[in-house]
């Protein structure tokens, strides 16, 4: 205490002013005459860039952009942040960084001028009551414009139809549709529209070939969720022949990764600029699993119709085979180590092979095309296929060059090839 008082009394009994002016309460500085020096514009960005690390700015520019809400950059009340000159070298990395896929928006761009809506009411028979059919019900697919002024879908989308309605992209009208064939065989349908306003504005789409795997497709219809017209985008995953829902056959299909729901029915499956299929059923209890028909069997399926005016159907053997990847079988009917093929366990009585095939027949070739032991022949690239999707090319009254092993001889038969009823049909393979 008594040190503080003399601290203070020798301050008040000094006389020189500069004791108070060394005290902090000094004014500042006076302003320089002249500003600083603006340090280079890439300077600045540089200082800022550590503090705007964090946020989230687009790299389009502000005449990209084609109206400007409150907030947005080049709207009134915000500042303008400058950026730094860009490279040639990032300005080339940019772009393709920013480079939307084509393939996407070209399918887009064909699936709006091609792809339609149809609405089906139909009414089946009601196997109780054979005298009365089942109640009328509503039901939705998608559908495609073809050459020909012809729209192709699925058959069960139109099937035990009463009549069907369809809506092109962008239109409220809806236009009745009379249906020209129907293959439940291989799910397929044509439709036709009288109406000269439906055709205004509407373009075909080309037909394409198989797609290898991983090639990417964009599947365009109307699936459930919504009105509009929807696409969505995978890769090819599998080509080998698998069972149609519809028709309980055994048919070349495509699987791909591409979500398909209801309403997808019918829909094409774009690659490119061209139609690499139509959807028509997913895998039930397994994700992202759907598959589309062919060309192949699309094209089948119209030189058929346009040849004899209907449905004409596809060919089988109409035979049931078995695998002969066991040793001992091979033995047991003779086979050299050199041979290949499968064993006839069944025969249709009402194909043709019925009188020219016998059973424990060794089918080694089908066309000059040599079987594998599994039932399988040589398909593109290192890929393998069933010999059944062999038979199912083939047109009606054409005939097929067998050869079997039949008691330890070999034996070249011909095959009258015909569209033999599904329900007496059997399995093309089938596994011990």
């Amino acid at each position: 205490m008594r040190a503080s008082t003399r601290l203070l009394r020798r301050l008040s009994s000094s006389s020189s002013p500069r004791s108070l002016r060394r005290l902090p309460f000094h004014p500042s500085p006076p302003p320089p005459s002249h500003p600083p020096p603006v340090p280079p514009l890439r300077t600045l960005t540089r200082a800022l860039l550590p503090h705007l690390a964090g946020a989230r700015f687009s790299t389009v520019p502000c005449s990209s952009i084609p109206s400007l809400r409150l907030g947005e950059c080049g709207a009134l009340g915000t500042p303008a942040i400058p950026v730094a000159e860009e490279s040639e070298g990032e300005g080339e990395a940019e772009a393709v960084a920013a480079r939307h896929d084509t393939d996407a928006y070209a399918a887009v761009e064909l699936a709006l001028d091609s792809v339609v809506k149809v609405f089906t009411v139909s009414s089946g028979p009601n196997y109780f009551l054979p005298w009365q059919n089942k109640a009328q019900r509503e039901s939705m697919g998608s559908g495609f414009v073809i050459s020909g002024r012809r729209i192709i879908t699925n058959a069960h989308v139109v099937a035990d139809h009463t009549f069907v309605l369809v809506r092109k992209h962008g239109s409220p009208t809806k236009y009745k549709a009379e249906v020209q064939a129907v293959g439940h065989e291989c799910d397929l349908a044509l439709l036709t529209v009288e109406s000269e306003e439906f055709w205004e504005g509407m373009n075909s789409l080309d037909l394409g070939d198989i797609p290898f795997l991983q090639e990417a497709v964009a599947v365009v219809g109307y699936p459930q969720g919504g009105d509009n017209i929807s696409v969505t985008k995978g890769v090819v995953s599998r080509v080998e022949p698998t069972q149609y829902a519809h028709g309980a056959t055994q048919l070349m299909a495509i699987q791909i990764d591409a979500a398909i729901n209801p309403g997808n029915s019918g829909g094409p499956a774009i690659m490119g600029d061209k139609v690499a299929g139509v959807a028509f059923q997913n895998l039930s209890g397994a994700e992202n699993i759907g598959y589309i028909i062919p060309v192949p069997i699309i094209k089948r399926f119209i030189s058929g119709v346009e040849e004899s005016g209907k449905y004409s159907g596809f060919c089988t053997l109409g035979i049931s085979c078995q695998a002969t990847e066991n040793i001992q079988i091979r033995d047991c009917f003779g086979m050299r180590p050199e041979m290949t093929g499968v064993l006839v366990s069944r025969i249709n009585p009402l194909s043709d092979a019925y009188k020219i095939l016998r059973k424990d027949d060794i089918l080694l070739e089908f066309d000059g095309v040599p079987v594998a032991n599994d039932g399988t022949v040589p398909f593109r690239n290192r890929e393998r296929i069933t010999f059944d999707h062999l038979v199912s090319m083939k047109k009606p009254e054409e005939i097929a060059v067998l050869k079997v092993l039949r008691d330890g001889k070999e034996h070249e038969l011909t095959v009258t090839l015909r569209p033999v009823s599904s329900s007496a049909t059997f399995s093309p393979c089938t596994s011990i």
